[in-house]
């Protein structure tokens, strides 16, 4: 997600919820937040604003600087996998 981005906004922060939640389902399962800025890379912000929006969809539980995905998220995810 570095260097010169010509994707729309939208397209931006899509790509940035979808890498947040593939690092959430893939992962341990519980990470901070710092770790999952540091993961996603480029601008911090644009991972916190992400996971603002999917903790507003209700994909995403906050846990003071932690973050993981929802069992209806990771329920969604077994069904599109299968």
């Amino acid at each position: 997600m570095q260097g010169n981005d010509t994707r729309s906004v939208a397209e931006l922060e899509a790509g940035t919820d979808q890498a947040i939640m593939g690092l959430l389902l893939d992962g341990p399962g519980l990470w901070s937040v710092d770790e999952t800025q540091r993961e996603i890379g480029g601008n911090p912000l644009l991972v916190e604003d992400g996971l603002n929006r999917l903790h507003a969809a209700g994909m995403v539980h906050r846990l003071d600087q932690f973050v993981f995905a929802t069992r209806t998220a990771t329920k969604a995810a077994d069904l599109h996998e299968g």
